[in-house]
């Protein structure tokens, strides 16, 4: 696989000069789709500016402990992803990886009880033995519970043990953060569902999507601050 892809190529939603270089980082680990989040040497480098270079990341990535869902990681092209909680322990800030209101990958300061918790969207779920359920994340995770949950549903993850501590049901009344299509980015709260389409509220206006760009975020508010 190749380290770099063309800047002109990458993906609309990371705020980066075009007109500078050729190439830029290609991401090569990590459970998020190219569209849905940064490499991790983009993030120290071009959004947070803790680097000025990408030998400088490469360096800071091996001396110093970045975490990311309260796991170090080592390598510039790891990928992190919508909503992602990026740790620095020796100044205490964390991050966590949205989408500002233009679908651009955007990062957020967070402090207090945001630090340990993340939701987690279910994309797909295979019956094991013991009538226990592996659930599969739009992270990459797999989780396995006795609980039983849909996909579409949000699992609450406490970070970094991963332990569920809710389940967030894709229904009427929720609140969901569009993911996808042309409101990417959206904060609202879901009004019905029709088969693959939904109507969710934002802004006091009625807008219809597709059922699967939603992600439950909290009961009848976020359950986490997006931006």
């Amino acid at each position: 696989m190749k380290h770099h892809l063309k800047r002109i190529a990458a993906p609309k939603s990371w705020i980066i000069d075009r007109r500078k270089n050729v190439y830029i980082v290609r991401p090569t680990s990590g459970g998020h789709a190219l569209g849905m989040g940064l490499p991790l040497g983009l993030v120290l480098r071009d959004v947070l500016k803790v680097a000025s270079t990408m030998t400088e990341v490469k360096k800071m990535l091996h001396t110093k402990s970045i975490l990311i869902d309260g796991k170090r990681r080592k390598e510039y092209s790891f990928m992190v992803g919508i909503f992602d909680v990026i740790t620095f322990p020796d100044t205490g800030k964390s991050y966590r990886v949205a989408f500002d209101t233009k679908g651009r990958v955007i990062v957020s300061e967070i402090n207090g009880a945001e630090l340990s918790i993340k939701p987690c969207k279910i994309i797909g779920k295979t019956a094991l033995a013991g009538k226990k359920i592996q659930f599969h994340l739009h992270d990459g995770k797999n989780i396995i519970m006795d609980k039983d949950a849909k996909v579409g549903d949000t699992l609450l993850l406490q970070l970094p043990t991963l332990e569920v501590k809710d389940i967030l049901p894709l229904q009427s009344g929720a609140a969901v953060f569009l993911t996808k299509g042309d409101h990417r980015g959206d904060i609202g709260v879901l009004k019905e569902i029709h088969d693959r389409n939904a109507v969710y509220i934002a802004a006091g206006q009625e807008i219809e999507t597709t059922r699967d760009y939603l992600f439950v975020v909290g009961g009848k508010k976020a359950a986490i601050t997006i931006r």
